[in-house]
């Protein structure tokens, strides 16, 4: 995994969880790497990934069993997927809104394009 310099690593390791848990990949109520073999998989200090387990733990995205390990919550998947739009409502979509607007691009230009990512995707 390649970090950003601007970003702290343990938030970066936070959204490559958050993107395991919207794929489908780690599905409600499933194991999920120890902080060991996360540590290693990743290539960094496992107090790094530690105090990663600790945010998503505390904000009730993991929950440790003891003795086991740590596992994605209960509604692991919609919690995540409701704290990512609401961040990209309040902190993304202003940027675009004013991109948009110094350069002339209208909502119909926005809906074209996106109709047109769908079908791309879509094949």
């Amino acid at each position: 995994m390649q970090f950003h310099k601007h970003t702290s690593i343990y938030l970066q390791i936070a959204q490559y969880m958050y993107d395991r848990i919207l794929s489908g990949e780690w599905k409600d109520g499933e194991r999920v790497p120890s902080v060991r073999d996360m540590a290693v998989m990743l290539e960094v200090n496992p107090n790094t990934v530690t105090r990663t387990y600790t945010l998503l733990q505390e904000e009730g995205t993991l929950e440790n069993q003891r003795g086991i390990g740590y596992f994605t919550a209960a509604h692991a998947r919609e919690q995540v997927l409701e704290r990512r739009r609401k961040h990209f409502i309040q902190q993304e979509l202003p940027a675009v809104f004013g991109a948009m607007q110094q350069l002339n691009i209208t909502m119909d230009d926005v809906k074209q394009r996106y109709e047109e990512y769908r079908k791309e995707k879509d094949q």
